[in-house]
């Protein structure tokens, strides 16, 4: 990210290659008419808790960013690392260092990783950050009301989180979270894999995810971004007294829509969900919080509000120097990839989405989506498929495909008169229901243009582009859930105690997606 671009009064036509994460941000509607001196609100934000990466590189690397205007800024040495910033404001001793780890691409600075500062036991507290040095959209927006109101049909707290840093991104060092903003800018997003978000990948690096539906659901999130950044004036005109700061900063003006992008999905990824709080606090930004924190699917801490502050307390023993992770919930990769660009192949919590739905071009189709909703289906049902459970989501949609399937009258209401989910079942239709699900999978393997063995020939490559092996990953473990569903369906077929009975006609058959 380069901060000079975002010191500037008005953006130049063309953006630079990555804004960071944290653009000019004073503006957040939080900041209120006693927010004037900037220390007097402390609204901490959370993402890097680093230390001063010019101090952390050496050499020539430091040579090209001073010259090249990544912080467009001198003598940074004055300002301490992020660490120490916290600690002169408020941080109490804690149990942590700030390290350094490589970026997969040279031409990106190093990261910065939390790490064990001594041995710690399950059960020890490993930081505990003070209020005043997280960011909240109730300490951004001033009071919990407004912030309710501001996130009502309007702008998620991402976007308001998003905002609010860009603006006190353009006070530069009279920012009171300048440390803080330039260790965001350094991450740029990336999380501890150095790898940014897809939402962020060009049209080549998505046809990685060719036959992956996570594809989709990415295109679909940046058009909500789009959305988003589209209501952003509304908002700015509702915040009175940020508006009378900024008279002529409106957001769509100081802030072409790729930065706007580029902070959100950087603030996505390094916002906490804290539990137990009012809605105004549960989106945080905890410095030493993620991405400075790696996630981990089979991991149990969280950081949670305690006391006036937000600590992590581990759930295992760490030796000394060794990264500390955190629970990330139970997101599937597909989740994870999108929110933090990274993928978990131990995820307990993987899993992939069918979409089946009753046909209604079906005569009985009402009566159908009644008994459907009698045993808790929809007429437009999504079954999740967990991981390692493939053959109990095959077992939960047969009735609701055999539903589909029936076509005599009187058997449609023999299943309306009936108790439970339970349809006739004729051998030729359960062949035909089979037949279905089987061919369905089929076809879903088949839109990937590699196998899993083209896919782990790929993944052996050390070499291999960053962003290819993530998504690398994702499409592997899609495809192997894809096959175990597929096997689950053929051992029922074969379980068929006649494998010669011809398929049930079915014009009505239910959709599968």
């Amino acid at each position: 990210m380069d901060v000079s671009y975002l010191q500037n009064t008005r953006p130049p036509c063309h953006p630079p290659p990555y804004f960071p994460l944290l653009s000019d941000s004073r503006v957040s509607i939080s900041l209120s008419k006693k927010s004037k001196n900037v220390k007097s609100y402390s609204v901490g934000t959370k993402m890097c808790l680093a230390s001063n990466s010019d101090t952390m590189v050496a050499g020539k690397m430091n040579k090209e960013r001073k010259s090249s205007g990544i912080l467009g800024l001198k003598n940074d040495e004055e300002y301490g690392d992020l660490k120490s910033w916290m600690h002169r404001n408020g941080l109490p001793p804690c149990k942590v260092v700030l390290k350094e780890r490589s970026s997969h691409d040279s031409n990106h600075r190093p990261i910065h990783y939390v790490a064990a500062s001594e041995d710690l036991q399950e059960g020890d507290v490993a930081f505990s950050v003070p209020n005043t040095l997280v960011v909240t959209l109730e300490r951004v927006l001033g009071n919990e009301t407004i912030a309710e109101l501001l996130t009502t049909n309007k702008l998620s707290e991402l976007a308001c989180l998003a905002l609010y840093l860009m603006y006190e991104k353009k006070q530069g060092k009279k920012s009171f979270w300048y440390p803080y903003i330039k260790e965001l800018d350094r991450q740029r997003g990336r999380g501890q894999l150095a790898v940014e978000s897809p939402l962020l990948w060009s049209d080549s690096e998505l046809s990685y995810l060719t036959g992956s539906p996570t594809k989709a659901e990415i295109l679909e999130r940046a058009e909500g971004i789009k959305r988003e950044y589209n209501e952003l004036d509304t908002v700015w005109f509702m915040a009175g007294s940020l508006f009378q700061q900024y008279p002529y900063d409106i957001p769509t003006e100081a802030f072409p829509f790729e930065i706007f992008k580029q902070a959100f999905v950087a603030i996505q990824s390094c916002v906490v969900h804290l539990q137990k709080v009012s809605l105004a606090q549960r989106f945080a930004l905890v410095p030493l919080g993620p991405p400075l924190l790696s996630y981990r699917s089979n991991c149990k801490a969280m950081l949670t509000a305690a006391d006036g502050a937000v600590q992590l307390v581990v759930d295992r023993p760490y030796k000394t120097g060794e990264p500390i992770v955190v629970w990330c919930g139970p997101q599937p990769n597909s989740k994870l990839l999108i929110n933090y660009g990274f993928v978990d192949e131990d995820n307990s919590y993987d899993r992939m989405v069918i979409e089946a739905a009753l046909n209604t071009e079906d005569p009985q189709y009402q009566d159908k989506r009644l008994a459907a909703q009698r045993n808790g289906k929809l007429s437009v049902q999504f079954f999740r498929v967990h991981v390692g459970k493939e053959r109990d989501a095959i077992l939960d949609m047969l009735p609701y495909l055999r539903l589909g399937y029936v076509s005599d009258p009187s058997e449609m209401q023999s299943v309306l008169s009936s108790q439970g989910p339970v349809c006739p079942v004729s051998p030729c239709m359960e062949r035909a229901v089979l037949d279905q699900l089987a061919g369905y999978f089929e076809g879903r393997l088949a839109g990937y243009p590699t196998t899993i063995v083209e896919d782990e020939t790929l993944l052996a490559d050390c070499n291999l582009n960053p962003k290819r092996r993530v998504a690398t990953q994702l499409v592997r473990l899609e495809k192997k859930i894809l096959n175990a569903c597929l096997q689950a369906t053929l051992d029922l077929i074969n379980q068929l105690p006649d494998h010669f009975i011809s398929p049930c006609p079915a014009p009505y058959a239910p959709s599968l997606k």
